[in-house]
């Protein structure tokens, strides 16, 4: 492991929510220690499809989201009650082609 990719792990693992970031063909690309903790024994891990680890109705949001994405949408709330809200946030490279995306978690909106 180069020193990038060691500060990235570092950086990463020290989230203290589940960072999983899945490529546009909706596989499992990487897995923070929160995330493979959370996930354990689970169908979440490097290598399989997202569609593994959700049910018909969250597989077809996601592919709509991912769509939405591939137009310029950058994230989407897709959870919001009262442990936590959570948005599905696009990466984009260079040229702003969208290559992948994540779960972004925050504590729930206070009225």
């Amino acid at each position: 492991m180069n020193v990038d990719e060691t500060l990235f792990t570092y950086f990463m693992d020290s989230l203290k929510d589940p960072f999983v970031f899945v490529d546009m063909n909706h596989i499992i690309q990487y897995m923070n220690r929160e995330a493979k903790e959370r996930f354990k024994g689970k169908p979440a891990e490097v290598g399989r499809s997202i569609f593994d680890c959700h049910n018909e109705l969250s597989n077809k949001i996601i592919v709509e989201i991912c769509e939405k994405f591939k137009e310029g949408l950058e994230e989407e709330l897709i959870t919001d009650n009262k442990k936590y809200r959570v948005y599905m946030r696009a990466v984009r490279d260079n040229e702003g082609n969208c290559i992948g995306y994540y779960e972004r978690y925050e504590p729930p909106k206070l009225n």
